[in-house]
């Protein structure tokens, strides 16, 4: 073997093993700092209103029926027990994903959450809660979901140590 093919071998091996190296720092600092946490994007701007718009026309009076409907639809979702006791977070028709995963609308920083626990979704005649295949299961109120299940207002969830509880 000529002392040139000899150097560029012992190099290649050099750079190898400083590209090891890297990797590794690269992994302690993700594991002793976490992961991190894009911004979900800023806030959709209102469009300004225009000044030569004719007023909307009156709607008519909701029905008896349809208003004390709207009363029982869930609007929100509030952390009542765990470390984010006090959060509360809009319901959207897309629905909200609760997890652990950075990915998820509600981020729980509870050890007995998955990942991607439970989602909360809109169907047509209403809310629906469904686990995801979590280990330790989600329940409503005392019964452990199997299904997906319709959700009303005044509703508890618990996911592991986190009770969660839907509201107008």
């Amino acid at each position: 073997m000529s002392e040139l093919t000899l150097t560029v071998v012992r190099l290649g091996l050099l750079v190898l093993l400083w590209v090891f190296v890297f990797s590794i720092v690269g992994v302690l600092r993700g594991d002793l700092y976490g992961t991190r946490v894009l911004s979900r994007g800023k806030a959709p701007v209102k469009p300004k209103a225009r000044p030569n718009r004719q007023p909307p026309a009156p709607a008519e009076a909701p029905s008896r029926a349809s208003r004390a409907a709207a009363r029982k639809v869930p609007a929100t979702l509030a952390v009542t027990e765990g470390p984010l006791a006090g959060t509360t977070l809009n319901l959207k028709d897309s629905g909200v994903l609760i997890g652990r995963n950075p990915e998820c609308t509600l981020v729980l920083d509870d050890d007995f959450a998955s990942g991607r626990h439970a989602r909360v979704y809109r169907d047509g005649d209403g809310w629906y809660v469904e686990d995801l295949g979590s280990t330790n299961g989600t329940f409503l109120g005392a019964n452990r979901l199997s299904t997906p299940t319709p959700v009303a207002v005044g509703t508890t969830l618990r996911i592991g140590k986190t009770v969660l509880e839907l509201r107008k």
